[in-house]
Parts: structure tokens; sequence; C-alpha cells
């Protein structure tokens, strides 16, 4: 259209310019837009605001804020609109102390900053972790009048929720005269940031029964918690409005719908919705690989791997996770080591402590722990008490005591408080009869006052999330569940179970 106008004899000029480069950051068109550029300084456009306006949002849109800057500092003497456009560019491609100081260069310039200046500014704040300048930028708001503004309360409770002040981002919301769809998903994005996802599923039907419909993130994030806790019910409804509202081509709802299934244990459903992805992305595929790998279908992992090989997509860290891990479950040694030497070797990825230990896992299901060891020595550098934690599990199933000790005194070397590995060193000691040695654990532990942290899980019935744990299920007015855990213990020692009694139940008591 806008070579067609040009041909037609349309003259340029400031409005068309402008709004012809908006159009070119929508489609973030930078080749296109960079060519509207050369024609507006040819035409002696470049000094005129609307147009630095233009070029400046144009530019960060399409993530070139050097460009963008360049621009700005062309100007004479940038006009508000081209101050606001600057400061949202960089808070936007994530250089927040930069826009700080172009906020300090604008009152220093005497120019008063609009809601929209500050609904930008705000977010910097967030980023940059500076929460006593951010409430300062908060209080010259509300003196100034701009808190009645949806959107400045709407940045406003992303900055506190992204400072971890949850309590004080609700307080705020609770406060507003109105709330749009906006105002609803930031809150909700803060309750899942936060780990409160009872309250964001609360606020969930909240937001529903006030007729607002949840963007793609705010879907993605109430996925993820359904996945979590994990909520399959929530899950399944949630999967249904995404069917309402269409967002189920878009290739990052559909990965969060496979991460739900499969953390769900749902791993039928979740590959169904992986098959008709009508496009795969690195997410999918590692998804579905990592899904599998953790409920233990290691060969089914293995198979979406070889799959993602036939693609044009590339593994990445978090792939080769997946596959390492599927390894492990499986038992193929070999293999997982193949694996390992191409995700170095082939695509140049550089292992993390997770990779480490899943090399280590598969060396200790073998009952290889010496090669175990090994492995681990032949890396420079220390590695951390993960990887020192994968041994020493190893060594205890493998009954290797000597080396397990090793291990278990490396994780306290880098973390003195580490209570478990305390307590399996305590059961070495006993093992190898150094009673002595297993006093001395044992008075450590008193004197330090260290306990293991105590574990929750989350059951849904009927809609509604029950939070327990094991120190208090005698409390829990579901009397019945004690019957039905008893019950399953009695199931369990008729198929065969045999507890791990090693560790002393009085002592285990005293510390936990």
């Amino acid at each position: 259209m806008f070579v067609l106008a040009l041909r037609g004899g349309v003259i340029l000029n400031e409005f068309f310019c402008g709004s012809v480069l908006g159009a070119c950051a929508a489609i973030k068109s930078l080749q296109l837009g960079m060519q509207i550029h050369g024609l507006i300084v040819k035409s002696s456009l470049g000094m005129d605001q609307f147009v630095v306006t233009g070029l400046i949002n144009f530019y960060a849109k399409c993530g070139r804020l050097e460009l963008a800057r360049q621009a700005f500092d062309e100007a004479d003497e940038p006009e508000l609109h081209a101050w606001t456009a600057i400061i949202g560019g960089c808070v936007q491609l994530g250089s927040g102390r930069e826009a700080i100081e172009l906020f300090c260069k604008l009152l220093s310039s005497g120019l008063k900053p609009s809601e929209r200046t500050f609904s930008s500014v705000i977010g910097a704040f967030a980023d940059i972790k500076e929460l006593r300048v951010g409430k300062q930028i908060h209080s010259r708001i509300v003196k100034q009048g701009f808190d009645s503004f949806s959107f400045v309360c709407n940045a406003l409770l992303d900055f506190y929720s992204k400072s971890e002040l949850f309590e004080k981002s609700l307080k705020l919301f609770q406060e507003m005269k109105e709330h749009d769809v906006v105002s609803w998903n930031t809150l909700i994005a803060g309750c899942v940031s936060s780990g409160r996802y009872e309250e964001a599923l609360r606020f969930l039907r909240e937001m529903l029964l006030e007729g607002f419909e949840p963007s793609l993130y705010t879907y993605s994030s109430i996925l993820s918690i359904c996945g979590d806790l994990p909520a399959i019910e929530w899950g399944k409804q949630t999967h249904c409005r995404v069917l309402k509202s269409r967002f189920d081509s878009n290739v990052v709802v559909d990965s969060a719908l496979i991460d739900m299934y499969a953390k769900c244990g749902r791993l039928g459903y979740a590959r169904r919705v992986f098959d008709i992805l009508p496009a795969k992305n690195l997410i999918s595929w590692n998804t579905m690989v990592v899904g599998y790998a953790q409920h233990g279908f290691g060969k089914e992992a293995l198979e979406i791997y070889g799959m993602m090989q036939s693609s044009e997509v590339k593994p990445n860290d978090i792939t080769f996770l997946g596959v390492l891990s599927a390894c492990g479950h499986v038992g193929l040694l070999d293999e997982g080591l193949h694996h390992f030497t191409s995700m170095t070797k082939v695509h140049e990825i550089i292992p993390r402590t997770d990779h480490l230990a899943c090399v280590v896992s598969l060396f200790a299901r073998k009952g290889k722990t010496k090669e175990a060891y090994r492995f681990i020595k032949s890396f420079s550098g220390e590695p951390d008490k993960v990887v020192w934690r994968c041994l020493l599990s190893g060594c205890k199933a493998n009954r290797d005591f000597v080396l397990g000790k090793y291990a278990a005194e490396k994780i306290l070397d880098i973390d003195p408080d580490d209570t478990s590995a305390y307590i399996v060193l305590s059961n070495i000691y006993a093992e190898l009869q150094m009673w002595d040695e297993t006093a001395k654990i044992r008075k450590l532990i008193k004197a330090k006052a260290l306990k293991k942290e105590t574990g929750h899980s989350w059951i849904e019935l009927q809609n509604k999330m029950y939070t327990f744990s094991a120190c208090n299920i005698m409390s829990l007015q579901e009397s019945y569940l004690q019957q039905v855990l008893t019950g399953l213990t009695a199931q369990l020692l008729d198929s065969g179970y045999v507890p791990d009694l090693m560790f002393s139940l009085n002592f285990e008591e005293q510390v936990i």
C-alpha cells in the first residue's frame, strides 16, 4: 500500500510517515521501516516530533534499541511523547537502568512526566529491584492524580508483583475503582509467581464471574498451576475455555496444555494435543520428551526425541536433560553416554549440573558407583551438592558405604546444614558399625537443631483444593483419609514392599 501510494503521487508528510512506521512496527518489518526512515531523511521530515516518536517506537518494537536511542538523540529538543517512547522502549527491551537515567534527565529538562511516562518507567524499577525508589514514584503518581488511570494502576500492580510484594499488589487491586482484563491477568500472574496457587484459581473464578476473558498468558499460567498441584479437573475446564477462546492453535498455550497433562500423569491426553499441533517448536518437543521421562516412560521419550531429530528443530540443554533422564529410567547406560557426548561434542552444549547428575545416576543404577565417581572427577571444577547427592543415593542403593561416606562429607563441605546428608551419613556410620562416629553425627544434628523440611501434598476433591502434610494428617477433618492411607500401607506390605528400617524411627521423630 505504501509503494502504491508513492506511485500514485501521494506527498510525504509527518502524519503519513508516522502511520506507516506504526504499521511496520506492528508487523516487525525492520527492512521496510528502515527504507522509510531513509525516505524521511531525504525529505527533511526527520526532525518532526511525530516522526521522531514513530521512529523510536518502530525500532523499539523491532528490538533495535540502539537505533531507537539514535533517533531520540538526533532530535533537537525531544518533546514529552518522544521521551515517553524511548523510556518505554528501554523497559520493553530489558534496559531498566537506562530507562531510569532517561527519566531523571526528563525531570531535569523541565518537562513534566505524563501518566503514560509514569506507567512506562515504573516497570524499570521492578526489573532492577529498586523497590524504595519505585515506592517514591508511586507516591508521586498519587499526588498528581494519575492513579485514577487504570493502565497506571496496572503498571503498579505489575511492579509490586515482580518486587515480591504480593500483599501490596492485592491491596492496590482491591482499592482500584474499576478492574479491566489487564488488572485481573496481572493479579493472577502475581499469584502464580509468588506460589499462591489456590488464590490464583480463586481469582480466576471471580474474573470469569465478572465476565472477563483471560489472556493467552493467563491461560498458560493457570495451566502451569494445574500441572504443579496437580489439579486435573481444573486443567480440563481450562482446556475447554481455551478451545472456546480459540487459543488452541497458539503454540505457547498448546505447550502449556501438554505440560499440564504430563504433570498430571495423563500422558495420553498430552500426546493427543502434541500430535495435532500444526507446527511444533522447541518448547513443545521438549515438553513431550521431559513429560515422558519424568513419569518413567523412557522408551516413549526417546521415540519423541528420534522424531525431533527428523524435524528441523535443534535440541537444547533441556532436551538432553529429558533424554538423559529417559535413558536412566530404561537403564540404557551406553546410549545415555552416547547422547551426552552428542550434546557436548556435536551440539556444543555446555553440560549443567543437572546433566552431570543424570549421568551419575545412570552409572549408579547399573551399580557402577566407582565409574560414576571417575566421571565426576573428569570435569574441572568442583561439582555442586546435587551431583554429590546423586552419587550418595547410588552408593546407598548399592551399599557402597565407603564412597557414600565420601559423597556425604562432600555435601556437608558445601552445605554444613544439609539435614538429609547428616542423616544418611549417620546411617552409613551405623552400617559400618562406627558407633562413636554415629553418636557424634546425631549429637551434631541435635546441637544444630536441624529439621527436615516438611513435605506438602495437594489433592483436588469436587473443585476444592486440600493441603496436607505427614505431620498434620491426624488433624485433618476428613479422618477417613487416615483410614485410606492405613489401607494402602497394608496393600503395599501384602504386595511385597519392604520399608527401609535401617534408620532408627525414634531418632527420626526427634529430628523431624
